[in-house]
């Protein structure tokens, strides 16, 4: 038959046409912009919401007019029997009252359908599922490849033999443990031998050699001090570069100097030391008064060396006219000072200024090969080796270095020199066959391990000191010191947030270590003094452009990450294993993180309490996950839900994670069964799949159905995991069991299938076909992935079409379906997947009636009518392709 003769598959039918007053002038157009998306769910909802009050409008007019007939009076009332009457009456009430259970029971069946999380965000609001499901699978890749916080066997050791390598980790001391004294030429001639000159090296020496003085800043760690040193031993004395030495007996009016490399025998403290090391206590000024009365403190030397820390209680922040003075007085003596700083607001007067300079990191690609060049070499002379060992084992430990096992165990997208030092160790060791693969994976985690130790060594030392310890008795505020660390904590736990939520959040929990430190003063921070670029130095991180969403749309952010995927997970270790007393408050902080309602904030902290709970198990259980369990909000049960699901991905924890879930689906209270069914559809709290259907069946039926809503979202979720034809199998069961309430488990989760999307129950997007279908249904998504799903999910849809309290539930979700098929501006959207599932779902022909009724509503829908030409193209997607070829030919 011909495009306007079609219908359900009779040939007496007319084609789905829409009337001509059906259409509101411009109620067609196709949405723009990025957000069509989101126009096309906000179209739908409002579609369903304006069909719900047209119905009980007719109803209500149906009552209306059934009331007035019945109180009509009637002509011959007085020829009829009072006894006729009475069973007329009461044959009327029947009919009404199986009427009001009808409309009662599809009420019910339209609750169960709800959104889980729909009676906190509203009833017609859109919940931030599938906003919060692309958190978690974001969030989880920071704590995964083969990360298993578990299993690290150490995580962090102290110092190691390598063969002849004596390697000492922890020879590197903070800034602010430095006191004053020489610098001994044995450690200048290793630094000629062994450093690498960042960019524009040549222009900070220049510039020293001009001003006599230099203020370097630069990040803790990046080799800023080693910079500094090699500076100052080039202006000095002579170095490896080829600069000719200043003095061939030293430098300066008589001040003993040694003569250089050549003469000096390593001694630190002795007449051929010419670079000092000045404690940082008393300030640029101190410096220059010792210098200009030519006190013995400052002593003979030609070079100075002055790391300023700018957070020490009583060091002074030198200015301008103090910079000048000590620059004059180092003229004076014909010496040379670098002063190192941290970068970040408190130094920039001093950055910007005449004698400052930023020193760029130093490049450790090159420094790696520098030390694994030095200590093969050191080796083969050793043991007497040719000459030819050193450069193929050299090769040999460059190419280990480019494995991808070897950089995943790393886990460091840059190395700081003495990173890069460790690892050319640790290299070398297993060229040379002193160390196993196994011990080099291991002792390369542990690099990242160490940061985070140095990170968090002693910060509050300062507040449990008494104050007359400090300088003029003054005591460090405990905002100030606690700052840093709570960015870093807030960075571990939100990393690929907004930069402002993890501000936002490090300063909530500044708050609470600092009440948890010091109870007796209230924490104050200045509201102006926050210094982004400081966060980032001191904390290794890096600012990329991305997106978030916001109220179901994406917006443009800046985002924060670690400069490391091992980061993160070394952070959390080092909280949890060796700080116990900051538990407390970072729990307390947890909480509250839980409460926020931006799923890229919440899901994360839950993805990182579930983290925290493998390392400690019990107290993590005691604190978060049981709390939060039986919480009245919602949000803050899918938290513990989260955190258990997180905890059931370590081998380690699973088996403990399936007793707790089982036994609250037994056992528990309403709120811990609704939380152990957010937390089976995960898939990994309970032993098998089958396993978790029954204990989401055991929710379900319970209390005639309180919690049927959680629980059928949760079997659509297991839709998304591998074993997707066990759970269609198990739906059907349910449709067709005998006790009623197992049957609207089957057919509320059938609908509730056809209302989801993709991206609320996809649980991981790499290798999984459904991967590049995020806002697609989720039925027509597996559709096009799985045709073997095709024919049982169409048996289901069926089904629920064709179940009086279903149907018009099931009849609005087909609905959602078809209008899926293009996006609002034209563009192809789920239409494959209609391809696949209309024809297996209209095999009869009063499927195509139903179809046929159903497109003509939609054409003369007055809110948003169906084109035409879709109208068309969605009938012959339904038409199996015999038929369609045996009209198209009678009518060609």
């Amino acid at each position: 038959m011909s495009d306007d003769q079609r219908a359900g598959g009779g040939a007496g039918q007319d084609k789905p046409h829409r009337a001509d007053d059906g259409r509101t002038p411009g109620a067609g157009a196709p949405a723009a912009g990025e957000n069509a998306r989101g126009t096309d769910r906000d179209k739908d909802r409002a579609r369903e919401r304006g069909r719900d009050k047209d119905r009980e409008k007719e109803r209500d007019k149906d009552r209306d007019k059934d009331r007035a007939r019945d109180e009509a009076p009637r002509a011959d009332d007085g020829k009829a029997d009072d006894g006729e009457r009475a069973g007329a009456d009461a044959a009327e009430q029947e009919r009404e009252e199986q009427e009001r259970e009808r409309e009662r029971a599809a009420g019910r069946f339209r609750e169960h359908t709800r959104d889980p999380l729909a009676e906190e965000q509203g009833e017609d609001a859109p919940t931030d599922l599938a906003a919060a499901a692309r958190t978690r699978r974001a969030t989880r890749m920071l704590f995964d490849a083969g990360r298993d916080l578990h299993s690290f066997d150490r995580s962090y050791f102290a110092s190691a033999h390598i063969g002849d390598i004596h390697l000492r980790m922890d020879a590197r001391r903070s800034g602010a443990a430095l006191r004053g004294g020489p610098v001994p030429e044995e450690e200048l001639r290793r630094l000629r031998r062994i450093h690498v000159e960042p960019e524009g090296y040549v222009r900070l020496r220049e510039a020293l050699t001009a001003r006599r003085l230099l203020v370097l800043g630069a990040a803790p760690g990046t080799g800023r001090t080693s910079t500094a040193l090699s500076l100052l031993d080039e202006v000095t004395g002579p170095a490896t570069s080829g600069t000719r030495p200043r003095s061939a007996t030293g430098a300066g009016t008589g001040s003993g100097a040694g003569t250089g490399a050549g003469t000096a025998t390593g001694a630190g403290a002795g007449a051929a030391a010419r670079i000092r090391r000045v404690d940082p206590a008393g300030g640029t000024r101190r410096l220059a008064e010792c210098l200009g009365d030519g006190d013995e403190e400052a002593g003979h030397f030609s070079g100075y060396l002055f790391e300023l820390s700018l957070t020490r209680p009583g060091t002074p922040v030198p200015d301008e006219m103090d910079l000048d003075e000590l620059a004059a007085a180092l003229a004076r003596r014909d010496a040379f000072a670098v002063v190192v700083v941290p970068v970040g607001s408190a130094a920039d007067p001093m950055l910007g200024g005449r004698y400052g300079a930023l020193c760029p990191p130093a490049p450790t690609g090159e420094l790696l090969v520098t030390r694994l060049r030095e200590l093969l070499e050191e080796q083969e002379t050793a043991t007497g080796s040719d000459g030819g060992r050193a450069a193929d084992l050299l090769a040999e430990a460059e190419a280990l270095w480019t494995r991808p096992e070897v950089r995943n165990a790393v886990g460091l997208d840059d190395l700081r020199p003495a990173e890069a030092e460790v690892l050319a160790s640790l290299l070398a060791g297993h060229v040379l066959g002193d160390l196993t693969r196994e011990q080099l994976l291991s002792d390369c985690r542990s690099l990242a391990a160490r940061q985070a130790q140095e990170w968090f060594a002693g910060v509050d030392r300062a507040l449990a000191a008494p104050a007359g310890d400090e300088p003029d008795g003054e005591r460090p505020g405990a905002a100030s010191l606690f700052h840093p660390v709570a960015f870093r904590i807030a960075l571990a736990v939100l990393g690929g947030a907004s930069h402002s939520a993890v501000a936002a959040a490090a300063h909530l929990l500044t708050w609470e270590l600092s009440v948890q430190s010091d109870p007796d003063r209230t924490p104050a921070r200045p509201l102006f003094c926050d210094d982004p670029r400081s966060d980032l130095a001191l904390s290794r991180a890096e600012l990329k452009d991305g997106r978030v969403e916001v109220a179901g749309a994406e917006v443009a952010s800046r985002l924060i990450w670690y400069r490391g995927p091992a980061l993160p997970a070394a952070v959390l270790s080092e909280l949890w294993d060796r700080h116990f007393a900051v538990r407390a408050p970072v729990v307390r902080w947890l909480r509250l993180l839980a409460d926020d309602p931006r799923s890229q904030v919440w899901m994360r902290a839950a993805v990182a309490a579930g983290e925290l709970c493998v390392r400690d198990f019990d107290h993590g259980y005691a604190e978060l996950i049981r709390p939060l369990a039986d919480a009245a909000a919602p949000r803050r049960r899918v938290f513990a839900a989260t955190a258990l699901d997180q905890a059931a991905g370590h081998g380690s924890h699973r088996r403990i994670v399936h007793k707790v879930v089982g036994d609250w689906s037994r056992y528990g209270t309403e709120p811990l069964r609704w939380t152990a069914a957010m937390a089976l559809g995960y898939g990994n709290s309970a032993a098998t799949t089958g396993d978790t259907l029954d204990a989401l069946a055991r929710i379900a039926v319970r209390d005639e159905g309180d919690q049927l809503a959680v629980a059928s979202f949760n079997v659509v979720r297991l839709l998304a995991l591998p074993d997707a034809p066990a759970v269609l199998r198990r739906v059907a069961e349910w449709t067709h069991h005998k006790r009623e309430i197992h049957q609207d488990l089957g057919l509320v989760t059938t609908v509730r299938l056809a209302l989801t999307t993709v991206d609320e129950v996809l649980v991981d997007d790499a290798g999984s076909p459904l991967g590049d279908r995020g806002d697609w249904p989720l039925p027509l998504a597996l559709a096009a992935a799985r045709p073997e799903l095709v024919r049982p999910m169409a048996d289901l849809l069926w089904t629920a079409l064709n179940t009086p309290r279903s149907k018009e539930v099931a009849t609005d979700a087909l609905e959602t379906l078809l209008r899926s098929a293009v996006r609002g501006d034209g563009e192809e959207w789920a239409r494959p997947g209609l391809a696949a599932l209309l024809p297996a779902l209209t095999t009869e022909e009063h499927d195509r009636r139903r179809l046929d009724w159903l497109l003509r509503r939609m054409m003369n829908d007055p809110e948003d009518p169906l084109p035409d030409a879709q109208a068309r193209s969605l009938w012959w997607l339904a038409v199996a392709s015999r038929d369609r070829t045996r009209e198209e030919a009678r009518h060609g």
